[in-house]
Parts: C-alpha cells; sequence; structure tokens
C-alpha cells in the first residue's frame, strides 16, 4: 500500500512538475529561488510519504507542502535582508505573458493578505476547487469562500483605483 502511495506520489510530482514552479514564483519571483523550492517540496514529500493516509489525498496533500516551502523560503529571505547591511544584487525574471495586464493584475493580488494570496492563487492559477483549497490551506470550506469572494472584491477595487 506505501509503496503505491509513493509511486502515485512521483507520478503526480512528475506530471505536474511546471504547475508546481508557477505556482513556487507566484510566491518568491525569481526562478532560481522557484526551483529550489520545488525542489525542498518534492524532498520533504518523498522523505514523508508514509503520512498520507489517503491515496486520493495527493494532490492538496502535495500543494499545502509546496505552499508551506514557499512561505518558508519567503520568512528566511525576510531574516537575511532584515540581518544583512547590503542588499544582495537580484536580477528579475519575468515570465512571457500574452497581454499587457498580466504583470500589473499580479501586482494587485500580491497587495492582498496573505491567506488571501494564496487562496486565489490556488484557485485561479492552479483551477484547483474551494474544497481542495479548504484542504490544503487547513480551513473551514466557508472560510476559504468568504476570504475568496471578500479578496475578489478587494482585488476589483485595486484594480480600479490603478485604472488597470
Amino acid at each position: 500500500m506505501k509503496n503505491g502511495i509513493y509511486e502515485k506520489i512521483v507520478d503526480h510530482i512528475t506530471e505536474n512538475q511546471e504547475k508546481f514552479y508557477r505556482l513556487a514564483y507566484s510566491y518568491v519571483q525569481n526562478k532560481e529561488d522557484a526551483l529550489d523550492v520545488v525542489q525542498n517540496a518534492i524532498c520533504q514529500a518523498l522523505d514523508h510519504y508514509e503520512t498520507v493516509k489517503n491515496e486520493n489525498a495527493v494532490r492538496t496533500w502535495f500543494y499545502r507542502i509546496l505552499v508551506n516551502e514557499s512561505l518558508l523560503f519567503l520568512r528566511q529571505r525576510k531574516r537575511e535582508v532584515l540581518a544583512g547591511d547590503e542588499k544582495p544584487m537580484e536580477i528579475p525574471y519575468y515570465e512571457r505573458r500574452y497581454d499587457g495586464s498580466g504583470e500589473e493584475i499580479y501586482e494587485q493580488i500580491s497587495r492582498l493578505e496573505e491567506d488571501v494570496q494564496c487562496i486565489v492563487k490556488l484557485r485561479f492559477f492552479e483551477e484547483l476547487t474551494l474544497k481542495e483549497i479548504s484542504d490544503v490551506m487547513q480551513m473551514n470550506l466557508n472560510t476559504v469562500k468568504a476570504k475568496l469572494y471578500r479578496g475578489l472584491k478587494q482585488l476589483k477595487q485595486n484594480i480600479k483605483e490603478a485604472d488597470l
């Protein structure tokens, strides 16, 4: 049984690696850092695969690990910036956009509260259901719904104010 779960995790990671990279990149905003975050999440998942209780929960289980690794990376980077006197030089990486408003909209999403950002990203970028998001975020389904709709209302207002 556990070997079957391990294989399912490996298959899931292999099939969805681009989605995982996109989600990590949406948090860390740097190509190399996003790859590091995904790699750390994969290592965590493979080291702790026996904690999966239900074979059908692999998807949400791995998203939770990836979100946690992304947030951990951001906390560590914030500590490094606060502790260091000099700011490390970072060359920005820009993903290809299909229209001119993608970057501006993403900037408006980043102005939302951290948990609301995560919900919006999982819902619209990763196309998770509200139930899957509630599992990943370990929140009540109604709380996820309320935060999503409140966040979308705030996002709409932010976009209107920015005149996008």
